[in-house]
């Protein structure tokens, strides 16, 4: 990404500017970002999940205590803040504590299990703006919370390429591994920990800091040293549990009988704390030479995140989130109208104080017909309105004058070859609908 200048006025002082990392989402791209949620929301509500909204701030513990102490989102990518009450709040950098935290305090497991939501929304770190990633950026989740069977792992991933795939994507892979439960996983890590003792020396700083804090973390290090001997770690799935291993195996089965393809990562653990059993990613392997693979999807299961923020006792639970603002960068995007968006065939124009006060009362009988329009009520002339109308290549304009707005009609013109026709107010839909 491009570091954005910060142009100084001739007084010294700077420009207006968003912040570093964000940005205004306008015109064309305003219209993308809410095709491509309009496309996954049908695709999620076909798969049986219902729509959630949580907050944007939630309490600083829910990712704290769920994400977990050494990874990069809690110490060094939130934005937090103290409320006049005391409250310790933080800008969501993630919507699935807050999915969790929501179906404990709203009572979920009472219903009929599992429960499944999506959910689309801006969330916020505090990271180095680089291709496709953003400080607040739009992520597409879905989970199934209250079962733990694995067919709902092998739905997540199935159900995230059905959109992507809705989208444009064609080049996708799935990057797939197992860490193990709380049965089997302090094996791993006491292998892993003595593995990354044995290579302190070869180890970035922050990687050693991690070792005291989350060695889990350091698989997933872009330190470009601990890359090469993470080549050498150990893998979780050879220390599986008996149930951990028939789980995991059910879950590649699922995909195989799907024909979704995929890799066995040992190295992929995704950069949160709470993932237990299947994580994975999703792959788009680039449209041409120069574009490198990306990951544009990923999620897991999270069994004890429940617990670990608070709640009496664990719910087995999956999800998976979709980046959208890669989506959108990509070149493979087909760039998806939102429904609500037509062209419109009609220019409004209004001449005179006596239409301006009935303006909008014509207007109004048009949307009611969703008959869509634009128009400049603002302008006076109408010269200048039939400007407009020519400029944006609309075929008819209906003029409402002083004249027509006593007699209840307007003048409906075809702008191509200049001829007009007064229609009554009260034939102007019919005769709307016979129009090319």
């Amino acid at each position: 990404m491009k570091k954005k200048e910060k142009i100084k006025k001739k007084d010294g002082s700077a420009e207006l500017s968003a912040p570093k990392g964000m940005r205004d989402i306008m015109n064309d791209e305003y219209y993308s970002f809410q095709g491509f949620f309009e496309k996954a929301q049908e695709v999620a509500v076909y798969y049986g999940f219902k729509p959630i909204d949580t907050p944007i701030l939630e309490h600083k513990e829910i990712f704290t205590s769920g994400i977990g102490e050494g990874t990069d989102i809690v110490d060094k990518e939130m934005y937090t803040l103290k409320t006049k009450g005391g409250d310790h709040l933080a800008l969501r950098p993630e919507h699935t504590a807050p999915l969790v935290r929501a179906y404990m305090e709203h009572g979920m497991q009472n219903m009929p299990q599992p429960t499944m939501f999506y959910q689309y929304g801006p969330v916020f770190r505090h990271d180095k703006p680089q291709r496709g990633r953003y400080r607040q950026f739009w992520q597409f989740d879905l989970d199934a919370l209250g079962n733990e069977k694995s067919i709902l792992d092998a739905l997540m991933i199935k159900v995230g390429i059905s959109i992507l795939e809705e989208v444009g994507a064609t080049k996708l892979s799935v990057d797939i591994n197992s860490i193990g439960d709380k049965e089997c996983r302090n094996g791993y890590l006491k292998e892993l920990i003595n593995y990354y003792k044995k290579n302190l020396s070869q180890l970035s700083a922050i990687d050693r800091e991690r070792l005291k804090t989350n060695p889990l973390r350091i698989l997933d290090s872009k330190e470009e040293k601990t890359k090469k001997i993470n080549e050498g770690a150990p893998e979780s799935i050879s220390f599986l549990c008996a149930s951990c291993k028939k789980h995991f195996k059910e879950v590649l089965e699922y995909l195989e009988a799907l024909d979704i393809e995929y890799n066995l990562n040992k190295n992929l653990v995704r950069g949160l704390s709470y993932y237990t059993r299947t994580v994975f990613e999703i792959i788009e392997e680039g449209g041409d030479e120069n574009s490198a693979p990306l990951a544009i999807a990923g999620g897991g299961r999270y069994d004890y995140l429940a617990r670990q923020i608070g709640g009496k006792r664990d719910i087995s639970a999956v999800g998976i989130s979709i980046g959208v603002d890669r989506i959108i960068a990509s070149p493979w995007y087909k760039k998806i109208s939102p429904r609500i968006i037509k062209k419109p065939k009609i220019y409004f124009i209004q001449l005179g104080a006596e239409a301006k006060l009935k303006s909008l009362n014509v207007i109004d009988i048009l949307r009611k017909a969703h008959i869509p329009i634009a128009q400049s009520l603002s302008k006076d002339s109408l010269a200048s309105q039939l400007a407009v109308a020519e400029k944006l290549d609309i075929p008819y304009a209906l003029i409402f004058g002083v004249k027509e707005a006593l007699e209840s009609a307007v003048i409906v013109r075809n702008m191509s070859n200049r001829s007009q026709e007064t229609v009554k107010l009260e034939k102007l839909l019919e005769y709307l609908k016979d129009l090319k």
